[in-house]
């Protein structure tokens, strides 16, 4: 099943008249790759939105949208700490507890606190 940051590869490669092989060329993987990733089938590279973004001149928009399409597609999200402090660590850990027990309200609150950040 295509996924929405499939169907978004899909149209910017279509848009440029690319075959599935030149746009897997430009991003280093295989024909089967690339497709496994548009159909869900295999999760998408961390590094490719940024690749994505400079082979093919997208503006900042388009990159927060192709992000944003990334980010909802994924059933897990890994954290890398090598750099966090020991409060952003503790942070981390105590939301990845109690996520599931999140009202919508506290979504809400949550989400306004972060798009200030911005």
């Amino acid at each position: 099943m295509l996924t929405q940051f499939g169907k978004e590869l899909r149209h910017i490669r279509l848009d440029r008249d690319e075959k599935l092989k030149d746009m897997a060329e430009k991003l280093g993987v295989t024909v089967s790759y690339l497709s496994a990733v548009e159909n869900g089938k295999r999760n998408i590279p961390d590094n490719w939105i940024e690749m994505i973004a400079s082979e093919y001149c997208l503006d900042e928009e388009y990159v927060e949208k192709l992000e944003k399409l990334a980010f909802d597609g994924k059933p897990e999200i890994i954290l890398n700490f090598d750099k966090a402090t020991e409060g952003q660590r503790n942070l981390a850990y105590s939301f990845a507890r109690r996520f599931k027990d999140l009202s919508d309200e506290d979504v809400r609150n949550l989400q306004k606190i972060f798009e200030r950040g911005r």
